[in-house]
């Protein structure tokens, strides 16, 4: 009977893990999941409705410092796209030329560089794939390795991106400082992206492609009015980007970009972090002609704040409600007591979340599902298996994070 009370308490999981699976968002599937919660948590534990509601928006209110972080971040992504940072390090990239045997290994790390800058992979995506596929027809290079090169340059940036909503959610869920994982992630991240690099190049010297060199202009002259308006309709941020692209915008706009770094490697704080690069891009903005006015920016800037309100910041609220409720009810204790006995140190316990957010990745075929799926789990079987100082704990929760 212990053993079916138990699993009765992972209906929850199973729930929200099926509708992700069947492609329910998640701002829709975190609800339902909760609804399912809190009955359970009633049959099983005769926890009471007020005490159930107050386990839930206590959790939330933890999250609070995550939601400002969202909102700057959209803002900053927002402020980014449309002031010429992004359209800078495009630029940068292809002002060196590039033949059919650069052109992959440029598009993964510009797609690297622009997926931190703007923290979105399908933004990053929309506006890099147009020119350094039209650039790769051009220069006749291989379209399945340039290809392949900038749709994992785009996800770079959800592992460690200071304004990635991946990168921000699963911080939030462990309770670690968004600059403390990126900073933690980076070696490591950036390790992966240049051994990534060599290997695409080597395979491009190994086609023995052609070396003649291609101009970035004549490449979005090339793009169909079709191609226009499918961008256009997905990310219209992404068509302005194209378009400074096309035109052309001072090499000092990545100055912001690099100040955000430079601040992150520092230890400044997250918010700190954001609030330098919304403040250096509207200046440097209004030196290059990219921001019209103070209105126009502060626009921007609320745009990013709608975008972070209408889907991100509201979903984080649900999933904090949702953890709340299962934590009243202890829904994770046959779970933390199977992985405490197979795991005989903190070492084993740490591999074992590896393996569990791996599973559900595979599983939900979604990031954001899995973190929000797997990150309270995880984050239960450290806090209820491991003693340590708070500094060790916390470097657990970094690892959990990332």
């Amino acid at each position: 009977m212990k053993f079916l009370t138990g699993l009765f308490k992972f209906l929850p999981i199973f729930v929200l893990a099926g509708l992700m699976m069947m492609k329910v968002n998640v701002l829709t599937a975190a609800p339902i999941a909760t609804i399912v919660a809190c009955f359970v948590a009633y049959i099983t534990e005769k926890i009471k409705m007020n005490e159930l509601i107050d386990a839930a928006v206590n959790n939330v209110k933890e999250l609070i410092l995550v939601f400002f972080i969202l909102m700057f971040a959209y803002a900053m992504a927002s402020a980014f796209m449309s002031t010429g940072v992004g359209a800078s390090i495009v630029n940068v990239a292809l002002s060196l030329g590039l033949n059919a045997r650069t052109v992959a290994v440029t598009g993964f790390l510009v797609t690297c560089v622009l997926s931190v800058a703007t923290g979105t992979s399908w933004g990053t995506f929309a506006a890099c794939a147009p020119i350094f596929l039209w650039l790769n027809h051009i220069v006749g290079g291989d379209i399945l390795l340039t290809t392949s090169a900038i749709a994992g340059g785009a996800c770079f940036g959800d592992n460690i991106g200071l304004i990635s909503d991946t990168t921000v959610v699963s911080s939030g869920i462990q309770d670690v400082e968004v600059i403390d994982r990126v900073r933690t992630q980076g070696v490591w991240s950036l390790a992966c992206m240049i051994i990534t690099a060599i290997i695409i190049f080597v395979v491009s010297l190994a086609m023995k492609l052609p070396t003649d060199v291609a101009n970035a202009k004549l490449a979005i002259d090339a793009i169909p009015p079709e191609a226009w308006s499918a961008i256009e309709a997905q990310k219209p941020a992404a068509v302005e980007l194209l378009n400074q692209v096309k035109t052309g915008v001072p090499v000092y706009m990545v100055i912001p970009l690099i100040l955000v770094i430079v601040a992150a490697v520092m230890g400044i704080p997250t918010l700190l972090c954001l609030f330098l690069g919304i403040g250096s891009s509207y200046i440097f903005g209004s030196f290059a002609g990219t921001v019209e006015s103070l209105p126009a920016f502060l626009s921007l800037v609320q745009d990013g704040f709608g975008e972070a309100g209408s889907w991100v910041i509201v979903m984080m609220m649900w999933v904090g409600a949702f953890g709340g409720v299962m934590a009243k009810m202890d829904a994770f204790a046959p779970l933390s007591a199977l992985v405490l006995k197979i795991s005989g140190n903190v070492r084993q316990l740490m591999f074992w979340n590896g393996v569990l957010c791996l599973g559900g990745n595979a599983a939900l075929s979604d990031e954001m599902a899995q973190i929000v799926t797997i990150g309270p789990i995880i984050k239960e079987l450290v806090d209820k298996n491991v003693e340590g100082s708070q500094e060790d704990m916390y470097k657990l929760y970094l690892r959990n994070a990332t």
